[in-house]
């Protein structure tokens, strides 16, 4: 009777913790779901970020993140080179995304071309200055200095990855531009492929990336971009054509492989916290959106060697395109960000009218300027985009009192100050630099 009695207390008290633990399970299935509809609903994207402990705020403070990629390998007796030189670039704001490709024989010496040696040109050929790996933070600040781009992070991937993350997909069904024929036994290097679009495996896509020209000299032609250009072309179209293909719904259970595959692989500055909060978002690119170019140049022989000597005109009209965030506000955006409910430009508070542009290449540094001058009673009529700039500038247009120059650039932190013509309606034109902070 006194074990009926022990095993019926005993059954009870597992009842209980049971009854406990189920309803543990489904408060946290239900607090899961409720996060999950506050980060956009019952997506991939949301359940990755409720995964990850998101919450609905933290796209509101991510920014566009640039990366220098490399691709590195070996030319013989364990040197490598920097084979594809890449600035990546995502906002998961706007969705855009970006690559620039860089030629390899980017001349980025600090010497005048003409007169330095041939030593010189062919040691600051933008492959060679990588020096084996040892020279990563001065590449980074050549390629970030050439492209006067922030790009704080780095990324080097062997060749040999690619392989693998190709055949962890099952291969890429690509097209490929022309027929391909070269052999270099020092590298053990050997490609044939046929023109056409077929299935690419790990081993055809080493060939596919590497090749710059055929045995007999020919390569692609003209119009496609022949040699260093043409090769560009293709990496960047085959990387789009893999993203398309990671991207699909049948290969997410593929991602934990392919990031440890890369992870593995991979030489970067780059700390988990720093792109963790990225990841939701980046499974929703569309990769038929991604924007690709290479930077503008020629390829000259100086001093007998040959060498790209890139435009720097045309390269900061092309780092604008590719870089920078379009800035096509209304009135209801405005108001959005200032706090206000309409924008009228003949009534304002305290009577002094500013436009507003960034030149930063950061949405989130226009909206947190516009917030402070705003609650500092400061009218923003105007916003919009221009040229990347390194400083923030003041414009005094109507003639205002010097305090309240000084008072802006107190609100700011920083500014130089200037008078210009009254030829914009505004009392005030200010332009966000990239030594704005934002606090």
């Amino acid at each position: 009777m006194g074990k009926a009695k022990k095993k019926s207390k005993v059954g009870k008290v597992v009842k209980i913790i049971f009854l406990i633990i189920l309803i543990a399970l489904l408060i946290f299935v239900g607090w899961f779901g409720y996060r999950m509809s506050k980060n956009g609903g019952f997506t991939l994207k949301s359940f990755l970020a409720t995964a990850l402990g998101q919450d609905e705020n933290t796209l509101k403070n991510l920014d566009r993140i640039n990366i220098l990629l490399l691709g590195e390998s070996g030319v013989g007796d364990g040197y490598f080179l920097a084979d594809t030189i890449m600035v990546c670039s995502y906002n998961p704001q706007n969705q855009q995304a970006s690559i620039m490709s860089i030629p390899r024989d980017t001349y980025v010496g600090s010497q005048n071309k003409e007169n330095a040696s041939q030593n010189y040109l062919a040691s600051y050929k933008m492959n060679a200055a990588y020096r084996n790996g040892t020279n990563i933070d001065e590449t980074l600040h050549l390629v970030s200095n050439m492209l006067d781009l922030e790009i704080p992070y780095y990324a080097i991937v062997n060749t040999d990855v690619v392989i693998q993350i190709v055949d962890e997909l099952g291969g890429i069904t690509f097209n490929v531009p022309i027929d391909m024929k070269y052999d270099d036994p020092t590298q053990d290097l050997h490609i044939d492929l046929k023109a056409g679009e077929q299935l690419i495996d790990g081993k055809k896509a080493e060939q596919l990336l590497r090749f710059r020209h055929n045995n007999d000299g020919t390569s692609y032609p003209v119009e496609y971009g022949d040699n260093d250009i043409g090769r560009m072309r293709t990496q960047r179209e085959f990387i789009q054509a893999t993203m398309e293909q990671v991207l699909k719904f049948e290969n997410i259970g593929k991602l934990t492989k392919i990031i440890d595959l890369c992870f593995d692989n991979l030489k970067t500055n780059m700390q988990i916290d720093d792109v963790k909060d990225y990841i939701p978002y980046v499974v929703e690119f569309n990769a038929d959106d991604l924007k690709t170019g290479t930077l503008p140049g020629v390829s000259e022989k100086v001093n007998g060697i040959w060498i790209y000597t890139y435009n720097k005109t045309e390269t900061d009209k092309l780092v604008q395109q590719l870089f920078e965030d379009e800035i096509n506000m209304t009135d209801e955006d405005v108001a959005n960000i200032v706090g206000n409910t309409t924008v009228d430009e003949t009534t304002h508070s305290n009577g002094k009218r500013i436009e507003l542009l960034n030149g930063s290449g950061n949405t989130s540094k226009l909206k947190k300027a516009a917030e402070l001058l705003q609650e500092a009673g400061y009218d923003i009529i105007k916003t919009g985009k221009t040229s990347t700039t390194s400083k923030t500038a003041i414009i005094n247009r109507t003639g205002n009192p010097e305090n309240l120059e000084n008072e802006i650039k107190t609100i700011l932190g920083v500014g130089n100050v200037s008078t210009g013509e009254d030829n914009a309606n505004v009392d005030f034109t200010i332009i966000i630099g990239k030594n704005y902070e934002t606090k």
